[in-house]
């Protein structure tokens, strides 16, 4: 019998990446591959690749050339946003044989089979990304606490700082059966905890996509998804991954307060706490309809987790316009917050707007609003200090600990206890960790 070919995954970027390089995963493997880890050799090294990070031509060389280092006749393949948005100057990566776009990358073993290591250039797949009108589920595994799972894809958005539309095409959905189905199938690998994924989440069932051939008929809305995932007892939390404020209902909002399986936690992109800038970023909604959401999810869940992106940099940006921010999220009731510095992305909008914002100040403004994130989590977690809360339990770095989340993504660490990893059991939470990113706790019998 003949050696299976081997082949490795790297992933950069996004939860939805995650799930997708799976997804690619069960491919190989299902057509006789043997999956290895990305440090070993391999046959083929797929590298799924993000196109939000500034470095992304940066990385991208360094993981190929690692990849060439340990295998020099290995496959290279490239996919993923990036691969989309810049094809030719990925082919153009010395040890890159293969770059396959948005349309092409569920049919790499098309590509793959027929193929040998390149002499030159690599071959670029990549057609237009308006062509793109299929969705392909997926789903993260090999984590037996958690999985990502990928139940809309695209944007219908225009924001003047975004590629993503560009590089991943119209929104586009599962149908709810399949997203459901694919829960249950998750639950049947013994997987507690499901985060729902998408590139613009709360617009499921709004796209036209074609999927497995055929037109689906009307979808259901995200409301009505997150009311059939919660009739799913096998699974035991389910989580909302990133959604819009103005597409975060309080039906939504209203329905997770009274779930026993959806966890009182939202990430709700906000970029900016200025309406001027807002407007410029073309984002749809006012900093009034933010708070609102903020106010209502505190309504219905007092001890709801809330996170937050925020862009500082923007075109345009004063410094008085970044100190109303400053303050806008100062007292706003949310626990954490995502920073990006903002930087420049070829054929969007926002890289031709004057007032240009010097690349220092960027970061100061950055480092600002990372200081107030440390104090808004550390606030967070000792308000919560002596409660007891339900807490998945995962790995630790540290053989002598376990960790995990609460319900509300507090991060704990308790002494390993033997046969705790993945369940879900009750914990007083005691104190915080020096460097205040995690509470360590007790465990309630």
């Amino acid at each position: 019998m003949a050696t299976p070919r081997t082949v490795a995954f790297h992933t950069l970027g996004c939860k939805l990446n995650y799930s997708e390089t799976s997804a690619l995963a069960q491919l190989f493997e299902s057509n006789g591959y043997l999956p290895v880890k990305f440090e070993e050799e391999a046959d083929i090294y797929v590298l799924n690749t993000c196109s939000v990070t500034e470095q992304a031509d940066r990385e991208c060389r360094k993981i190929v050339r690692q990849a060439m280092r340990r295998q020099p006749d290995a496959f290279v393949v490239v996919t993923g946003c990036y691969a989309q948005l810049k094809p030719q100057e990925i082919a153009d990566i010395p040890g890159v044989d293969l770059v396959l776009g948005a349309g092409e990358k569920f049919r790499i073993l098309d590509y793959v089979d027929d193929l040998s290591k390149a002499p030159g250039k690599g071959m670029v797949q990549a057609g237009e990304v308006r062509d793109v009108n299929t969705f392909t589920s997926s789903f993260s595994f090999g984590d037996r606490t958690r999985s990502f799972l990928k139940v809309q894809d695209g944007c219908d958005y225009k924001c003047s700082f975004c590629t993503i539309p560009q590089a991943r095409g119209a929104s586009r959905s599962d149908t709810l059966e399949s997203a459901v189905a694919n829960a249950r199938r998750i639950a049947e690998m013994g997987v507690k905890e499901i985060v729902l994924t998408g590139v613009n989440l709360g617009d499921f069932g709004n796209g036209t996509a074609v999927i497995e051939g055929e037109r689906p008929r009307k979808e259901a809305l995200f409301a009505d998804l997150v009311r059939e995932m919660d009739q799913i007892e096998t699974v035991h939390r389910f989580r909302i991954s990133s959604i819009e404020p103005n597409l975060l209902t309080d039906e939504i909002i209203a329905f997770v307060g009274q779930s026993q399986r959806f966890m009182p936690h939202f990430h709700v992109p906000l970029q900016s706490g200025n309406d001027k800038q807002l407007r410029e970023m073309r984002r749809r909604y006012k900093r009034e309809l933010y708070a609102e959401r903020v106010a209502s999810i505190k309504k219905h869940m007092p001890h709801a987790c809330i996170g937050c992106d925020v862009i500082v940099g923007f075109p345009g940006e004063t410094e008085a316009d970044f100190l109303e921010t400053y303050r806008f999220i100062q007292e706003l009731d949310i626990s954490y917050l995502h920073v990006f510095t903002y930087s420049e992305r070829a054929n969007t909008p926002a890289a031709e707007m004057p007032g240009a914002v010097p690349v220092e100040e960027r970061r100061r403004r950055n480092q600002a609003l990372r200081g107030l994130s440390e104090m808004k989590r550390r606030a967070f977690y000792q308000e919560h200090l002596g409660a007891i809360r339900p807490v998945l339990f995962e790995h630790h770095k540290d053989a002598n600990l376990l960790s995990g989340y609460t319900d509300n993504y507090i991060k704990i660490e308790i002494p390993v206890q033997q046969g705790q990893m993945n369940l879900i059991g009750a914990v007083q939470l005691q104190h915080l960790s020096p460097d205040g990113e995690s509470v360590h706790c007790l465990q309630v019998p």
